[in-house]
């Protein structure tokens, strides 16, 4: 990794060790959410955050991916310090963004960054769920529709990592503008002959599910990932009827056709990988 991947991972890395070492201590394992089990906690993040037990992908944040996914010396972060004033001036908006920032290292809920996977040139956007679910607001969208129009450069590929519970009720209607600002954006991007590779972790919900998510040109999506607009609860609620088993869950959208794949954690990069050499110019390369 490039010093300034570097540094911006080990400032995390500062505030995270700052806020569990007493906890490490302590207690030395944790408990699935999934299936129970106990599981010491180095050894679920050896294994990038994924139950040995039964594969239950937890949440891991937008630089950790990042680190899973670019080669060593490729990463440069774009957009850093893009941020949006409180422009309605919601109440408490401010206070609850500065106490986000302090407890994720984060300046917004998305990271976007260029980089190489096996040499390949892409650009990547993570939305990251710590930092108010990764909702959308017009700070976030701002920085994806500046760099889908950077990604059409030669040589250029977009993935987004989605993980979103919607639009941000305190920037209200300016929040759900952006669905149409992406997907205007998305558009030109398609139309200028640009690969856009959508991958959905969980949750994926709302205007995002209902703009740039369900735009790529592949969809993938990691197993047991809840995706759609409104959650099961509200839709049960809505129309008085039980939803069928696993309803909204990655697995059930790969069978019904609405994604292309369920790629694992563990096979992300490789997947990914091979994505980019089957759509660049003249195809993959044997060996």
């Amino acid at each position: 990794m490039i010093s300034p991947f570097s540094q911006r991972r080990e400032r995390l890395m500062d505030l995270k060790t700052q806020r569990e070492s007493k906890a490490v201590q302590r207690h030395a394992a944790g408990t699935c959410s999934g299936c129970g089990a106990v599981v010491e906690k180095q050894a679920l993040a050896n294994a990038a955050y994924v139950c040995p037990h039964c594969g239950r992908h937890h949440t891991i944040g937008a630089y950790l991916r990042l680190s899973l996914l670019f080669d060593p010396n490729s990463f440069a972060e774009l957009d850093e310090h893009l941020t949006a004033p409180n422009i309605l001036d919601f109440p408490g908006y401010e206070e609850k963004r500065k106490s986000l920032r302090r407890s994720t290292g984060l300046t917004e809920a998305v990271v976007t960054a260029t980089g190489a996977v096996d040499g390949q040139p892409v650009v990547t956007a993570v939305l990251d769920s710590r930092c108010f679910m990764g909702s959308m607001w017009v700070a976030v969208l701002e920085t994806l529709t500046r760099w889908v129009v950077h990604a059409a450069t030669p040589g250029r590929r977009l993935r987004i990592f989605s993980a979103s519970g919607g639009a941000r009720m305190q920037e209200g209607i300016l929040s759900l503008m952006q669905m149409a600002k992406t997907s205007a954006a998305l558009a030109r991007f398609s139309k200028a002959g640009g690969l856009y590779i959508s991958y959905l972790t969980h949750p994926t919900t709302g205007g995002v599910t209902a703009s740039f998510a369900s735009l790529g040109d592949i969809t993938l999506a990691e197993p047991g990932a809840l995706i759609g607009f409104a959650g099961p609860r509200v839709i049960e609620q809505t129309i008085g009827q039980k939803l069928p088993e696993g309803f909204q869950r990655s697995e059930y959208l790969e069978e019904h056709g609405f994604i292309d794949q369920i790629v694992p954690r563990a096979a992300m990069r490789e997947t990914l990988s091979l994505l980019l050499r089957l759509h660049r110019k003249g195809g993959a390369s044997h060996g």
